[in-house]
């Protein structure tokens, strides 16, 4: 065989290889990505969560803050687990202090001098951003949250356990309640 031959065997079937990479990796693979999203909407489009009118006020999957311009909690709201980033999703990340820093000490020390009992309400998560507390943690804010709106107790704490999600697939995780979707319901319950 001559070189040019052997040249051109080699671009041509280079060249082949290339169109159905292209085929199967530019095109098939980005269409089973895509039909895949069609099949589950809310998730493929972030978790929106949104109000009564139908507005987005969130996304079941990003924790967000229930307080004050000063960062002081508002009164009548659930609240979710302390973040190290403020809850905001470009600054996600945990303060990576170990269990004896003096930092970590004082802040739960100050959380539990707040009222903070649980561990979830005394710790911040790991991303800063987790938007589920413990059914315990939303059971100790009951009291607060019912004062705070007039409500009864009783109302509000069965509330709470209603919207308790189980473990996924029954055994991974934890029982978790999200607080955004918690806190829809508790205004929903309000009016």
């Amino acid at each position: 065989m001559s070189p040019v031959r052997t040249m051109l065997r080699t671009h041509s079937v280079a060249l082949r290889a290339m169109l159905v990479f292209t085929a199967i990796l530019g095109i098939a693979y980005p269409g089973a990505i895509l039909l895949a999203g069609l099949a589950v909407p809310a998730a493929a489009n972030g978790s929106l969560v949104k109000d009564a009118g139908g507005a987005v006020v969130g996304s079941s999957l990003l924790a967000q803050s229930f307080s004050d311009a000063d960062g002081k909690p508002l009164p009548g709201w659930f609240q979710p687990r302390p973040s190290a980033g403020g809850w905001d999703a470009m600054a996600s990340g945990g303060t990576n202090l170990g269990p004896e820093n003096p930092d970590l000490i004082s802040a739960i020390t100050q959380r539990r001098d707040a009222g903070a009992t649980t561990p979830d309400a005394l710790t911040a998560s790991g991303s800063g951003l987790d938007p589920d507390i413990s059914p315990e943690n939303a059971l100790s804010q009951v009291p607060a949250v019912a004062a705070a709106r007039g409500l009864d107790e009783g109302t509000v704490r069965n509330l709470v356990t209603s919207m308790i999600r189980p473990r996924d697939l029954g055994f991974l995780g934890d029982e978790r309640v999200n607080v955004l979707e918690l806190n829809l319901a508790l205004q929903a319950l309000a009016h």
